[in-house]
């Protein structure tokens, strides 16, 4: 692969931008620890509520 010379920018790569927030994602997202305890506990009460509906009496 050819390497341009520093300092100028490769046609066909573009310039290199590091991500800001806005375009780090979904993915980003999630990783982040509130989200995930968030949906960590609406998953835990759906799945409480799925096996008290199926063993009620």
């Amino acid at each position: 692969m050819l390497q341009s010379p520093p300092g100028e920018q490769s046609p066909i790569e573009g310039p290199r931008v590091p991500p800001s927030d806005e375009t780090r994602g979904c993915l980003f997202a999630l990783s982040q620890p509130p989200l995930m305890l968030f949906l960590a506990f609406i998953g835990t009460l759906l799945f409480v509520t799925a096996v008290h509906d199926l063993h009620r009496w």
